[in-house]
């Protein structure tokens, strides 16, 4: 049976492309350590932690002078894996979370469930999102990809929808702290719950 206090994982990978490290708690305090070697991406996950109430140290190289890409991917894949092993067998969790947040002018929305079945629905970037670089280095495709990546290894269903926004640097941001919030009510303990919150009886 999962308990506050033992949710935590570690996970690494090392690539050609990249090596990355990661440590996580989602009973923490949102204290993130991120180092990516990818600027925009170390705020994106700082963001990440701290709204969702996630201790997270992320340690990271690439082949960045080619393209963030590869490692921006990889350190999803790593977040997910590590997400999905810390939420153990989900007993007690609400499972479900709901979350609209807003910064200046962009506004998203984010649902997660924790229901072991990964999938993604995305939408609502303004045309030439995914072509802007964030930062002259961040792709804003690079969003999504990296949701993918972080639902499909944890196990997430997972929609997050951009209501309104026109500064790439708000909308990405703003999707990732809807992200957050959401997960961290999902991954939350419900005294009312009793054991899986599920009529299979797994998650």
């Amino acid at each position: 049976m999962t308990t506050a206090g033992s949710r935590v994982a570690s996970r690494t990978r090392t690539t050609s492309e990249s090596a990355v490290e990661l440590e996580l708690d989602l009973d923490g305090t949102g204290v993130g350590r991120i180092d990516t070697s990818v600027p925009f991406f170390d705020h994106l996950l700082t963001a990440f932690a701290k709204h969702s109430l996630t201790d997270l140290t992320v340690r990271a190289s690439g082949d960045t002078d080619i393209d963030v890409h590869h490692t921006v991917e990889d350190i999803s894949i790593v977040l997910g894996q590590a997400i999905g092993a810390a939420l153990g067998d989900k007993s007690g969790i609400s499972r479900y979370g709901d979350a609209l947040v807003p910064l200046d002018e962009a506004l998203a929305q984010a649902v997660v469930d924790i229901s072991g079945r990964p999938y993604l629905v995305h939408d609502g970037e303004p045309a030439g999102f995914e072509l802007h670089l964030i930062g002259g280095h961040f792709t804003g495709s690079l969003v999504r990809h990296s949701f993918e990546a972080i639902a499909f290894h944890a196990g997430l269903t997972t929609h997050v929808r951009v209501i309104s926004g026109r500064d790439p640097h708000h909308i990405a941001e703003a999707e990732f702290k809807a992200f957050a919030r959401a997960f961290r009510q999902a991954k939350a303990f419900d005294a009312q719950v009793v054991g899986i919150p599920s009529t299979k009886g797994a998650l």
